[in-house]
């Protein structure tokens, strides 16, 4: 994979985040009953990071999980023939509650099918929204975000790879060639 553009920096980063958490705010009208879930893995340091944010706008702190798809994917045979697999962990209960799933990049809408179907598992929601900071296109099922950072279109060869300290010891968005 070769880093073709960077699309955001950090500081970009930051306010995309810091949009999507005011959309947050306006658009549930407060925080009252909602919960951020990360998607294992990126999903999850971006659902903290909207968390601390909403508690600086509205000096509220919204509970924080992690869900781990792996055996939700329809792909997973195609994926790796070991997959790893993560806890989910979602201390919390999410009945009646407005659970915002937070994911990274939005593609094909597989992880997001996938999320779906493991957070039932976990309970029942009383709505589920979805916050990306990149939707890059591509839909094969027919998934939307409701909280965008950026909207970046991507031709089927290319690839949006987001680094984030926890994982890659850096910050930003890049669009990468698969070659």
């Amino acid at each position: 994979m070769r880093k073709k553009t960077q699309l955001m920096d950090e500081a970009q980063m930051g306010r995309s985040a810091s949009r999507i958490a005011h959309e947050i705010i306006e658009r549930n009208k407060g925080v009252q009953d909602v919960v951020l879930v990360g998607i294992r893995r990126r999903g999850e340091p971006i659902a903290r990071q909207l968390a601390g944010l909403i508690e600086r706008f509205e000096g509220v702190r919204v509970p924080v999980g992690a869900l781990d798809i792996t055996f939700y994917r329809d792909d997973l045979t195609h994926r790796t023939p070991d997959p790893t697999l993560n806890d989910t962990a979602i201390p919390f209960d999410i009945a009646g509650k407005t659970v915002i799933l937070v994911d990274d990049v939005l593609y094909t809408g597989r992880t997001a099918r996938a999320a779906m179907d493991a957070l039932m598992d976990v309970g029942r929601a009383r709505r589920v929204q979805l916050a990306v900071l990149v939707d890059r296109g591509h839909r094969e099922l027919p998934i939307r975000a409701d909280f965008v950072g950026k909207n970046v279109p991507t031709a089927q060869t290319e690839f949006v790879r987001v680094a984030l300290p926890e994982y890659d010891g850096e910050t930003g968005v890049w669009l990468c060639d698969l070659s």
